[in-house]
């Protein structure tokens, strides 16, 4: 057993991991059960020797057992774990609609069977020893959905099969289609992960749970909800390591990103998020909190729900659910953070005239405050502050910006927008957001307290130089970032 050498060449068989170079002896001769569970895979051979992608926790034994059993010499390079379990079953067909192992074992084993294997539950996703096939199966669409970066994963009960489709950049897509007698035995396993009641099918149930895939924590929420065709579930993917961006890695233009920080650096005031649910608010909110997360400010939040735990990335930050069936809803969480003695207070969303109320006023008692709103664009969030109920003279006090956002698919640069397996044929993959910042000015102040209309905001908006949602969609279409269409479907005209 030898290792690669390192420095250009070890790092070339790295960059080129490629589960199609598996070596037919490789996987005829060695169990996927034996690769995933000591992450080890065939990158083909050289000179005789067989080249095996390795972790950095692969036991040196599994590896001289490897080439025993595969009767040639072994040839060890490093790969990251993560992309080396994802390649792992990518070549044994657990990616590509092929049979694997134990997708065979679900079609025919026996349903009674298959309830008594949710008893295991295992969270780390890479290690597969002693699992049954339905922990396997589970294990495989979390770790193929985090491959491709989906946000949530669909089990759906038809009356003739189940559908299991991923929402990737904001859209859903099936991935695979399963027996509909092996359903009741899948969400099971998915509700035990959840800690929830596996014996209640006629009740709707939330849970949550993290999952672990090498060293990386990611956290599920999870919800069941019963239909006419059985239970369906519905795990939407928490990762802390894909959500804490920097703000211009979102896509926020340098000019705009300024601004937008220079508000959001202030002692007090409000900063206002707005756009439909899925447009990226609460991502751009935490990204902000950790810029400007310092160890003297005191920043506390009252979400519903939270969505990450921003204490495991290392920011001071503690964070609040809403809990109605306690009398815990945004207005009375914030009334209570209060006398916690904050410096930066987040209000997951102000949706009445009461919480709307309370913010306010913590602003005007040198609090910054940030939160969310849904409307269409930023100039809209003003008019509807005013409608309800709050006095203009107190919001030209207190506002200090408002951010209206939405994410837009960019093209598929592998495939040039043409339409690939990798992009489920649409011709984009991922996502970038566009802004519309206005910064709250004696103007717009002015327009506030006289009570204007919303389209005298816009106008005023525009004349100080404000690039529109719109606008800057286009501009990402003439960048070649993006397409009309897209735009059009993400963007309302007005």
């Amino acid at each position: 057993m030898k290792d690669m050498p390192q420095g250009e060449h070890a790092a070339d068989a790295i960059a080129k991991l490629d589960p199609s170079s598996a070596t037919k002896t490789f996987l005829q001769r060695v169990p996927r059960d034996f690769a995933r569970e000591h992450l080890v895979l065939s990158q083909g051979t050289e000179d005789g020797s067989e080249i095996l992608a390795t972790a950095n926790t692969t036991d040196p034994a599994a590896v001289f057992n490897l080439g025993v059993r595969l009767g040639r010499e072994v040839k060890r390079v490093l790969a990251d774990s993560e992309d080396l379990a994802r390649s792992i079953d990518k070549s044994y067909g657990g990616s590509t609609g092929a049979t694997s192992d134990f997708d065979f074992a679900l079609e025919n084993a026996d349903h009674e069977d298959l309830e008594q294997l949710i008893a295991e539950v295992d969270r780390d996703l890479l290690s597969t020893q002693g699992k049954g096939p339905v922990v396997k199966f589970v294990d495989a669409l979390l770790l193929e959905a985090l491959g491709k970066s989906a946000s949530d994963i669909h089990v759906q009960p038809l009356a003739d099969r189940v559908l299991v489709r991923f929402r990737v950049d904001g859209r859903l897509h099936t991935v695979r289609e399963i027996p509909s007698h092996v359903a009741a035995a899948i969400v099971s396993r998915i509700k035990v992960m959840g800690r929830m009641d596996i014996a209640e099918r006629r009740v709707a149930q939330d849970g949550r749970c993290t999952i672990t895939l090498g060293p990386r924590a990611v956290d599920l929420r999870i919800s069941t909800f019963p239909t006419s065709y059985g239970e369906r579930a519905v795990l939407r993917l928490l990762d802390n390591t894909s959500t804490l961006f920097e703000l211009n890695s979102i896509g926020m233009p340098e000019n705009v990103k300024k601004n937008f920080l220079e508000c959001a650096t202030q002692p007090n005031g409000i900063v206002l998020v707005t756009g439909p649910t899925g447009s990226g608010k609460t991502t751009t909110l935490y990204s902000t909190l950790r810029t400007v997360s310092t160890p003297e400010l005191n920043i506390m939040t009252i979400e519903d729900p939270i969505e990450y735990e921003l204490a495991t990335v290392g920011l001071a930050v503690s964070q609040a659910q809403v809990n109605s069936k306690k009398g815990v809803t945004f207005a009375t969480g914030l009334r209570h953070i209060l006398r916690q003695d904050p410096d930066v207070v987040l209000v997951g969303e102000i949706r009445d005239a009461e919480t709307a109320r309370m913010a306010i006023q913590s602003s005007l008692t040198g609090h910054l405050v940030f939160s969310t709103l849904h409307t269409n664009d930023a100039p809209s969030a003003i008019t509807r502050l005013l409608d309800l109920g709050v006095e203009p003279y107190l919001l030209s006090a207190s506002l200090s910006a408002i951010l209206a956002q939405r994410l837009v698919r960019t093209i598929h640069t592998d495939c040039h927008g043409l339409g690939c397996t990798g992009c489920f044929n649409t011709g984009l993959q991922g996502r970038t957001g566009i802004f519309e910042l206005v910064v709250v000015d004696d103007a717009i102040r002015h327009l506030i307290a006289e009570g204007a209309e919303l389209d005298e905001f816009r106008k005023t908006v525009a004349a100080a130089g404000t690039r529109s949602l719109s606008e800057e969609g286009r501009r990402l279409v003439d960048e070649g970032k993006s397409t009309s269409m897209e735009v059009a479907r993400v963007v309302q005209t007005r």
